[in-house]
């Protein structure tokens, strides 16, 4: 399914005139490929003429190997027809002449009034394709488009990748050029679209619009598997969490509509007289022991890089997990004040430090200023080896990769 199936709000273009507002997340703005409707009637056929023999920056229209053999046919038609004076000579380099400069108007008028924009959805991870495409839009009345191409150029691969357009767009239409990204690694990745070009309709020319519109994106530490040793060490008694979820601990929830059996004591006096009915006190339940995973830097800790983006993914991925069971409590790096995790929000800023991270030249303890209150039930990351990463919760090793 294409990226636009699946985020059809993104998919409503804006008209023309809007084109460079703003756009829904994971799409950058839109870019034209030429001069805009309104300023288009106002210069009429001058404009349209002057931007033929001058085009704006980035414009360029080249040669083709069929369009060189083309002229190079002509020049000898036309010398032969001047040395002959045979007039069928010079009808034949006047079609020739003319498919040219057909040619050359017809390109110009397929790339003419075209949109695109790039789409890609965060988060990246490392290690696995991601769905990216670019939107392109045909503003024209009355033409279509054909044979349109995108180069689009990422850190992750040495080629430029080529998009061609293998469908007509209709005027007034929105359709979709779907790739995938293969980021190699986590840290920031650049996907940019160099250029639109078209061969449309015979070859002999070649149409390039130069295109500015790129994005930078976060990539997260690819998923790691761990090995989990002894289950004692995952049940350590320490700090409970209250989940979100009804229960009889002492945190308030929420306020609730008293319903029949609910015990009297939870009525919540205040609330009902406000209210005109009876409203009842909702509790937060306890769940497991949660859990604290703090991240160090230190240099002199990680010598080997590889053995680093381990780490990283390591901590990336119990967090993860510790997350969707409900058991993390905080995340922290080196000496920094733990930041509690209470819903995804929390988590994918985490996972964007993580993304991020190198080692520092700083040295740190084994428990550095890390809050008394948050060493209980706190996960470490420290080297196991030479190449392994081991994560030890307390004083126990509880987990490796």
């Amino acid at each position: 399914m294409s990226l636009i199936a699946r985020h059809a709000d993104s998919l409503q273009a804006p008209s023309p005139a809007a084109l460079g507002g703003t756009v829904a997340d994971g799409a950058s703005e839109w870019q034209n490929s030429g001069v805009k409707p309104g300023r288009l009637r106002a210069k009429r056929w001058r404009g349209i003429l002057w931007g033929l023999v001058y085009p704006y920056r980035g414009n360029r229209l080249l040669l083709t190997v069929p369009g060189c053999v083309v002229i190079a046919v002509a020049i000898a038609i036309g010398a032969a027809a001047y040395n002959t004076s045979n007039n069928i000579l010079f009808i034949a380099l006047s079609l020739l002449l003319a498919c040219l400069i057909f040619s050359g108007i017809l390109s110009w008028c397929n790339l003419r009034l075209l949109a695109w924009r790039l789409a890609v959805l965060a988060p990246v991870r490392a290690g696995q394709e991601h769905p990216a495409a670019i939107e392109l839009r045909n503003n024209k009345s009355l033409l279509p488009s054909y044979g349109v191409w995108f180069e689009v150029v990422t850190q992750a691969e040495k080629k430029p990748v080529r998009l061609p357009l293998r469908v007509r767009l209709d005027p007034q239409s929105v359709t979709t050029l779907d790739w995938t990204l293969p980021p190699a690694q986590r840290g920031q990745l650049v996907v940019e679209i160099r250029s639109a070009a078209s061969l449309f309709p015979f070859g002999f020319l070649k149409k390039i619009i130069g295109s500015q519109l790129r994005r930078e994106l976060l990539v997260w530490p690819a998923p790691v598997a761990y090995q989990r040793f002894a289950a004692t060490a995952w049940s350590q008694p320490g700090q409970a969490e209250r989940s979100r979820r009804a229960g009889l601990s002492g945190d308030l929830l929420a306020l609730r509509g008293y319903v029949q059996g609910d015990p009297q004591r939870q009525v919540h006096w205040k609330a009902s007289a406000r209210l005109g009915r009876l409203m009842v006190r909702q509790h937060a339940a306890e769940t497991q022991a949660g859990y604290t995973v703090w991240v160090r830097t230190a240099q002199a800790d990680w010598p080997r890089p590889e053995q680093f983006e381990l780490m990283c993914s390591l901590a990336a991925t119990l967090a993860e997990d510790f997350f969707r069971a409900g058991r993390l409590v905080a995340v922290a790096i080196d000496d920094e004040q733990p930041l509690p995790v209470r819903r995804r929000h929390d988590l994918d800023r985490f996972l964007d430090r993580l993304a991020l991270l190198s080692p520092s030249a700083a040295t740190h303890s084994s428990h550095g200023t890390m809050p008394a209150s948050r060493r209980t039930n706190l996960l470490r990351l420290t080297p196991d080896g030479a190449r392994g990463v081991a994560a030890y919760l307390d004083e126990t090793k509880a987990a490796t990769a």
